[in-house]
């Protein structure tokens, strides 16, 4: 276990960094208060560290989450069997990480979780620091001027900070509705309720789809021109048990007539294929290629798909 790390370490930097920063500014009256703003740029490096980690998180959290609710949930509920897709689901990820949250989302999340207090602290120390050092101001315009850093005037450094913080206030609140990811350990099926209307789903689904689209399992088409077409779509039937569609062709090159074995499979089933076809005809040329969509008998069920897009 030495070599886990906690996901919250860089949040214990910005606290010790946060606090070691007010002990400086506020135990030296003469110091300049600009080192408060050097440990805010800290914070959010530190936040943005967090936010990468975070969805490395996320991504071991999906295939725990995965197992749990699709194999072990699925062998306790009668007639005691896992969901038919888990395994290939599972083995896609590990075979084709995906990230299952933006960054967006990660960097949104954990400014909500812990850094918008620190964010906080931060922000009226700055303010504190120089209404009260050295001396209380004798008015507003004084105090202005002591937000200059360096050559750039108060007015300017006041300026930056609001935007700086109205950008992190619109980012938190932005990512509120963006895609709940498995870490947070929701429920499998429905919404927290269980009674979200079709609209709503819809108003939900398009706001998480422009900043992240929700993850589709991977689809391709296999073309394989081959001469021994029945062998290979027998193997291919009784190994993938996947379906297997025939064409006729004819090389230009060599004019003689071949056949073309069409094929819809998952990208883990690619191996598995290449290897079907090498037994019965080494060779064959075989195209494998990504499918936008593929709706039928075992991929997305195509009444659901027509539904959805009335």
């Amino acid at each position: 276990m030495s070599g886990v790390q906690r996901l919250d370490t860089t949040t214990n930097w910005a606290v010790v960094s946060t606090g070691a920063t007010l002990s400086i500014a506020f135990s030296q009256p003469a110091s300049h208060h600009g080192v408060i703003i050097l440990n805010i740029l800290l914070v959010t490096w530190f936040l943005f560290i967090e936010a990468r980690r975070y969805r490395y998180y996320e991504l071991w959290s999906y295939r725990v989450r995965l197992m749990e609710t699709d194999f072990f949930a699925a062998m306790l509920v009668p007639p005691f069997h896992p969901s038919p897709e888990w395994a290939e689901s599972l083995a896609e990820n590990l075979l084709s990480p995906n990230f299952p949250i933006s960054m967006l989302e990660a960097f949104g999340r954990r400014l909500r979780r812990n850094y918008l207090s620190i964010y906080f602290i931060l922000g009226a120390s700055w303010l504190a620091k120089g209404w009260l050092f050295p001396a209380p101001p004798a008015n507003m315009a004084e105090w202005v001027f002591r937000g200059a850093v360096g050559t750039i005037p108060g007015q300017v450094m006041i300026m930056l900070g609001a935007i700086y913080y109205g950008v992190l206030l619109l980012t938190a609140i932005a990512t509120v509705g963006l895609t709940k990811a498995t870490g947070e350990i929701l429920p499998r099926f429905g919404g927290d309720t269980g009674h979200e209307t079709h609209d709503d789903q819809s108003k939900s689904t398009g706001l998480r789809s422009i900043f992240f689209p929700r993850h589709r399992r991977q689809q391709l088409l296999a073309l394989i021109v081959t001469d021994k077409a029945g062998p290979v779509a027998d193997r291919i039937l009784t190994d993938l048990k996947r379906g297997v569609t025939a064409m006729s062709g004819k090389g230009m090159y060599t004019g003689e007539e071949r056949s073309i074995l069409m094929c819809a499979l998952t990208v883990t089933e690619v191996h598995n294929l290449k290897s079907a076809v090498a037994k019965d005809d080494p060779q064959a040329f075989v195209i494998v290629s990504p499918a936008q969509e593929v709706l039928g008998r075992g991929f997305a069920p195509l009444e659901e798909k027509s539904t959805t897009t009335r």
